[in-house]
């Protein structure tokens, strides 16, 4: 559908509107320096976005205290996002603790740690 392209358009823009504004002008301590947008799904009327974040912590109180973060700023989030991107209406933010990431890295050190076995079974019968 052709609306679709827009949408998403507004969605990648309103990503990297959040990121610059995250990254310079929101000061929080829950919120941790390494977190990326993963993504932005925007509605077809633009009035609703969810962000998805993710960041490396260490528990789930930090995950709660920065999603508590995001969300009691969001109302300046949004000001300071009308004035980095150009849209008509800057739409309501909900945040979402991506754990995309943390799960992928986790994949990523069993399989090393299988290689690794199968590597240690391979010199033993030589």
């Amino acid at each position: 559908m052709p609306g679709f392209d827009r949408v998403d358009r507004q969605a990648e823009e309103l990503r990297r509107g959040l990121d610059s504004v995250l990254r310079n002008q929101v000061k929080d301590p829950r919120i941790p320096e390494m977190f990326s947008i993963t993504n932005v799904e925007l509605t077809r009327d633009l009035k609703y976005a969810k962000v998805s974040i993710s960041a490396m912590v260490q528990s789930e109180q930090e995950k709660k205290d920065m999603l508590k973060a995001l969300r009691s700023a969001s109302g300046f989030i949004r000001h300071a996002l009308g004035q980095e991107v150009i849209l008509r209406a800057i739409p309501e933010l909900t945040f979402v603790f991506d754990d995309s990431i943390a799960y992928s890295v986790h994949i990523s050190s069993l399989l090393r740690e299988i290689a690794t076995e199968e590597k240690k079974g391979g010199e033993e019968e030589s």
